[in-house]
């Protein structure tokens, strides 16, 4: 699925969206990375605190999305566009991190096998996904989807995508990895008007606005609006608590 990206958009509530990525980091070793990869690296913002942890290291950054390349440019990071799918580790990659990427990307856990079979002895991979596909902010977008107005209009990614926790540890530890897998749900205070929204336009709705006019898109967000913000009312004193739950796993290359 091609899916176009804002990254004015993504980084709305960037603080809670970065936090996933810095709880990941801290899990994953390695001293003096020749190379370290940013596999699908977003506007940039996070790779930079790549560089700054591995200061020697050659910095590798891409991304399938022209407009966060160009973002990420604009911050100095020498990132490429390039699909994930197509990439494969090369003997100086010794560090490897791919933050919520591969929930988009069908068929992930076998090219994870590759990439770790791939990868040079002693290395490391990091990779983050969310797993809140069952929570009520993506059963009501369904919901809303599966209506006369909105039927057939939007092709969704398979609810099958990101794999159980286990998954990913059988995988990695098939391919001759150390495993360390865990998840977290997180609880994020938002704030705003109609903060879901504002949230999941960022990111699962998407391909929702890449296969609707402009007109569509402002009443497709007019239906769902409210229904989120039953589901996620907000507090007493007017901020949302968005729970919000996601699988991690690295692995160090035996």
């Amino acid at each position: 699925m091609s899916v176009t990206w804002d990254p004015s958009v993504y980084l709305t509530y960037d603080d809670h969206r970065s936090r996933p990525f810095h709880d990941l980091l801290a899990r994953v070793g390695g001293t003096a990375p020749r190379r370290v990869v940013d596999l699908g690296c977003g506007p940039g913002h996070l790779t930079e605190v790549l560089t700054a942890r591995w200061p020697d290291a050659e910095i590798d950054a891409l991304d399938s999305s022209p407009d966060m390349v160009a973002d990420a440019r604009r911050r100095g990071i020498a990132a490429r566009q390039a699909d994930v799918r197509d990439w494969h580790p090369g003997e100086r990659d010794d560090v490897v991190i791919t933050n919520a990427v591969l929930q988009w990307v069908p068929g992930h856990l076998e090219l994870l096998a590759g990439w770790l079979r791939e990868m040079p002895s002693g290395g490391w991979f990091g990779m983050q996904v969310p797993g809140n596909h069952s929570a009520p902010s993506h059963e009501l977008l369904r919901q809303l989807l599966a209506t006369p107005r909105w039927s057939g209009r939007v092709d969704l990614r398979a609810e099958n995508i990101v794999g159980g926790l286990h998954e990913y540890a059988d995988t990695l530890v098939a391919a001759g990895a150390e495993a360390d897998v865990w998840e977290t749900t997180y609880s994020h205070r938002l704030s705003g008007v109609d903060p879901v929204l504002t949230w999941m336009t960022g990111t699962a709705l998407r391909p929702v606005r890449d296969a609707l006019g402009d007109a569509e898109w402002v009443e497709f967000r007019a239906e769902l609006a409210p229904l989120l913000a039953q589901a996620y009312p907000a507090s007493p004193d007017g901020h949302t608590w968005f729970p919000f739950r996601r699988l991690f796993a690295v692995a160090r290359i035996t």
